[in-house]
């Protein structure tokens, strides 16, 4: 009989880390004993982690995922009823009209696969129209598309083919659900779409980002796990699994579909849409793509050309033009980052990764282990943007940055007030936000991760810093 592929198979040296099942006590024994072996809840390659600081941040990392784990159903119940309530009422027209509905018998349920049916992310920022001042050839016109289709990803396919078709006009490739071999369900969602016109040809690739009321979402950015892969580095193994990694054979050339138990019934995200640029590309010679997310977006966003990379896929790494993410966490080790940075200018491939002011998801999981890399383009709360390393704070439980992200939160509030006066109607902010945004007083930067601010930073940064941009976008092409 032949032998199960074992982890060691698929990577040189891992760390999985899964509290669910683990008591308080095991979890705290973390810090007092090196010896992993004894840990049940952690499975590793090595049998001994020195690092104090290491294992703090393990332990740290175990109770909130248990925590999530323990109110993932209250969550999700809690999430579906708002979200079902903010569209009865919308859908209705407020809660004026529907009292006349009631009265005249004609209350409209709403219907979850219709396009006119928005998420929760949708609420917060109702805006479908790009920008009509930045037009393709401006620097900032590939992240001001990018963070509106990360924004428009939150919502159902049917919302993503009537925009992109209707009020955008470009080509709507589809919107699918991915197979997560380790959850053994379709977790991973992506929308595809062509912007093409006289002067361009550009597939965008889309991935979805962390769902509010999503716990897995939230375990997955904040989890210590990971691979570690020949000459490539450490990776976050949640991503990794999100992207389409499979069960056995890992990152394999080519899907191998014996491996699946249970059996899958959607596709691998990587494997489905390296096919389908393939098909693309080779059919229009003149086109490229890009690729982009917000939060888990940005994340599984950046690693999907890094296992381009991996497996050399000359063919969309020639035609590759950027990637785009906003509100990115952290996803792999420095040796990582060195691998992408090294394969980015070898095939003259853009990076950005955008940052909102104190959006708290950036800095995480902990610097610790996992480290940004890449150009940060960072703004702060007046929308200012400058190119940095790191954004400031780089760890969200930062002693000095307690004080700062709390006044920043309390301008946030107040800003939300004269936005309308002071940029005119397209940034007005409603209630929603409005109540996030007193939300963030207690726990600062997450108002700040909202798509709102980042539509924002592209437009009103771009308008007033624009050659800043264009000089570091030439530097970077040269």
């Amino acid at each position: 009989m032949e032998a199960k592929p074992s982890k060691k198979d698929l990577c040189t040296n891992y760390l999985l880390i899964n509290p669910k099942e683990a008591s308080l006590f095991d979890i705290f024994s973390v810090l007092f004993s090196r010896n992993l072996k004894k840990r049940k809840f952690i499975e590793s390659s090595f049998e001994e982690l020195e690092s104090f600081l290491y294992r703090f941040l393990i332990v740290i990392s175990a109770l909130i995922q248990k925590f999530l784990h323990k109110i993932s159903m209250p969550m999700a119940m809690i999430g579906r009823t708002i979200v079902f309530l903010l569209n009865f009422f919308y859908i209705n027209g407020g809660f004026f009209g529907l009292i006349r509905n009631i009265m005249q018998v004609r209350v409209v349920i709403p219907d979850k696969k219709a396009a006119a049916y928005l998420s929760f992310i949708g609420f917060t920022d109702t805006r479908m129209e790009l920008d009509i001042t930045i037009k393709y050839g401006n620097a900032m016109y590939y992240p001001a598309l990018s963070i509106m289709a990360g924004k428009a990803a939150y919502n159902n396919a049917a919302y993503n083919q009537a925009l992109i078709e209707g009020q955008w006009k470009m080509e709507f490739l589809g919107y699918k659900d991915y197979w997560n071999d380790f959850l053994g369900r379709a977790d991973t969602q992506v929308v595809m779409f062509r912007d093409k016109s006289v002067d361009h040809d550009t597939i965008v690739v889309c991935f979805r980002g962390t769902q509010p009321f999503n716990t897995e979402d939230w375990c997955s950015d904040v989890d210590l796990s990971w691979y570690e892969f020949p000459h490539i580095g450490k990776v976050h193994s949640g991503f990794l699994k999100a992207l389409g990694m499979q069960n056995i054979v890992g990152w394999a050339q080519e899907v191998d579909h014996d491996s699946a138990h249970p059996p899958r019934r959607a596709p691998l995200a990587y494997y489905d849409i390296r096919d389908t640029l393939r098909d693309l590309l080779q059919k229009n010679p003149e086109a490229k793509f890009i690729v982009t997310g917000h939060s888990l977006g940005g994340a599984l966003a950046i690693l999907f050309p890094g296992i381009l990379f991996y497996h050399d896929e000359e063919l969309l790494l020639e035609r590759m033009e950027g990637v785009y993410t906003f509100g990115q966490p952290r996803v792999g080790d420095e040796a990582f980052g060195q691998y992408m940075e090294e394969n980015f200018r070898k095939n003259r491939i853009e990076y950005y990764r955008y940052v909102y002011c104190n959006d708290m998801v950036p800095r995480i999981p902990s610097d610790g282990l996992f480290k940004h890399f890449g150009t940060c383009v960072y703004y702060n709360s007046e929308y200012k943007p400058s190119i940095i390393e790191e954004e400031p704070y780089k760890n969200y439980l930062s002693i000095w940055g307690f004080i700062d992200m709390r006044r920043n939160a309390i301008y946030e509030l107040i800003r939300s007030f004269i936005m309308l006066t002071k940029y005119g109607e397209a940034y007005k902010e409603g209630w929603l936000l409005f109540f996030i945004r007193i939300f963030g007083l207690m726990i600062p930067g997450v108002p700040a991760h909202c798509a709102q601010d980042y539509v924002n930073s592209t437009r009103l940064g771009s308008l007033r810093h624009l050659h800043f941009y264009h000089f570091h976008h030439k530097k970077n092409r040269s």
